[in-house]
């Protein structure tokens, strides 16, 4: 019972948080259990978009696949009930537009940023599609090949990437993305954005492709972490699919 409570009462302080900063927040409503309803884990495979242009990433994983790292609940919420609201509204946003007929990225490349709900539908879309792919079970340590090399010559070290990226994150504040991105140069480069925002937009301080991804929004880590933001950050680390990254880079190498 007393675990219970503790999953009811992180997420009604999560719900608070968002009704408390409409500007920042999704729209997506998560039903909150009574003190007596047990939490049951379902399947990632049991989740489907409403019909559209864009669907949903499978996780190639469970939602207890990252644990303890990123808890089993907070994994089956953010993806069955964010990710998913991100998808139907950006199909909604774009039905009937041209739009339909472009990849994710040429959307974010295209869109005008003053249409706030294009803007956040499509940004929440393409980020939680990284990210899911960015994870992984038993995985973590340190990229290798070129991957590695570049970032040995962009940072110095991985550590002092790490401590970078790290710090990225942790500034960023309120809810936002922080990204290891790679310029039009082949530069690496380290980034943060507001909200659903990220580097493809025209908005982007630092532009360029995207090949790393860290939510930092609350409904990421509030359930495990708390406040601890700072903890959850750490513990990234010990999940990123570095097969994956390489992957986006050497793709991300080719495109002007």
């Amino acid at each position: 019972m007393k675990k219970e409570y503790s999953v009811f009462l992180s997420l009604l302080l999560l719900t608070l948080f968002s009704c408390n900063n409409k500007k920042l927040t999704e729209v997506v409503e998560v039903p909150l259990p009574s003190k007596e309803e047990k939490m049951l884990i379902g399947s990632p495979d049991d989740v489907k978009a409403d019909e559209g242009t864009f669907q949903m990433i499978k996780l190639p994983y469970g939602y207890e696949a990252l644990a303890p790292h990123m808890d089993a609940l907070t994994m089956e919420l953010h993806y069955s009930k964010h990710y998913l609201t991100y998808t139907n509204n950006l199909n909604k946003a774009i039905a009937g537009t041209e739009l339909e007929q472009l990849a994710i990225e040429e959307v974010l490349k295209k869109l005008d940023v003053n249409n706030s709900e294009l803007r956040n539908n499509a940004g929440g879309y393409y980020n939680h599609g990284l990210y899911w792919e960015n994870l992984a079970a038993k995985s973590g340590g340190q990229p290798k090949d070129s991957l590695a090399v570049a970032i040995k010559r962009d940072f110095g070290s991985f550590d002092e990437f790490k401590n970078q990226f790290e710090d990225a994150a942790s500034k960023q504040f309120g809810s936002g993305w922080a990204w290891l991105v790679t310029d039009r140069s082949g530069k690496l480069q380290i980034t943060s954005t507001a909200n659903q925002d990220n580097p493809l937009m025209t908005n982007a301080t630092v532009k360029g492709t995207p090949i790393l991804a860290l939510d930092v929004w609350e409904h990421a880590y509030y359930l495990n972490y708390q406040y601890k933001r700072k903890k959850f950050i750490e513990a990234f680390f010990n999940v990123i699919n570095w097969k994956k990254v390489s992957e986006r880079y050497e793709e991300a190498k080719n495109v002007k």
